[in-house]
């Protein structure tokens, strides 16, 4: 069983904890907080970067021992992102839902709320945090069920960003309605990361869709290739984390003036 495997494992026995302590018809008749236009941000903005909130990883560790969502989304904020993702996967990221909430209300940015979405019951969950945006996983979900998901969140006005690892992921993703396709530079099964991941397969990314270059992206020299490649989307984390001020780093990793 990989490292994967175990993560959906636990996460479909956390969902159905979820449901029996609350239920899916009383989840749906919340009233959830206000969108915010994640798409439209990202197409804002070039390069865009959504800055990623996570306090650990399984293969890295406790990446930011004082850990504060709040003051990490302002600073995302102030550093010129265009969104934010934040870990919501309490066993293995340690994250919470809280600190969506906490993040969101403390910024104007879109929210991603980034954990392993294997159930229509976790879409409506996500709108109630108040993510503006869930992530589909192509290494653990069927086509149907990406259908079916997506639908979910279209008819909530959320937007989905489908993430691919290779040629045949990138297929079944370009089958959804969604124009956002991240590509996760890091194999989920081998964790080997390799930025070429991405060059590889933009060559077969439609111009309509809007490619998004994740994982690995650790250095100037790293967002030079990449952007020199075509991409001008982001999705990073582990860099910012890792830094005494997160959205310093980011202004500096992008070249970004920050705003006061």
């Amino acid at each position: 069983m990989t490292l994967l495997d175990r993560i959906l494992e636990v996460k479909r026995a956390e969902v159905a904890a979820a449901k029996r302590a609350f239920p899916q018809s009383r989840l749906e008749n919340q009233v959830f907080p206000e969108i915010r236009d994640f798409i439209g941000a990202l197409r804002a903005k070039n390069p865009a970067v959504i800055a990623e909130i996570k306090r650990a990883s399984p293969s890295k560790g406790l990446l930011r021992a004082h850990f504060d969502p709040a003051a990490i989304a302002r600073s995302y904020e102030q550093g010129g992102a265009a969104c934010m993702s934040v870990l919501t996967d309490v066993q293995f990221f340690q994250g919470s839902p809280e600190h969506l909430r906490a993040a969101r209300g403390a910024c104007r940015l879109p929210a991603l709320r980034k954990d392993f979405v294997v159930d229509p019951y976790q879409v409506f969950e996500s709108r109630a945090m108040g993510a503006d945006c869930i992530l589909l996983i192509a290494a653990c979900l069927s086509a149907a069920q990406m259908s079916e998901l997506e639908s979910i969140a279209e008819m909530l006005r959320m937007a989905v960003l489908v993430e691919v690892h290779d040629r045949a992921e990138l297929d079944l993703a370009l089958h959804l309605k969604t124009p956002l396709i991240g590509v996760n530079n890091r194999n989920l099964k081998t964790f080997e990361t390799r930025l070429e991941t991405t060059l590889e397969l933009a060559v077969h990314m439609p111009k309509d869709r809007l490619l998004i270059a994740e994982s690995g992206i650790l250095s100037r020299a790293d967002v030079d290739k990449l952007r020199n490649g075509g991409v001008r989307a982001f999705l990073v984390g582990e860099a910012f984390m890792r830094a005494p001020d997160p959205g310093e780093a980011l202004a500096k990793l992008f070249d970004f003036h920050v705003t006061p």
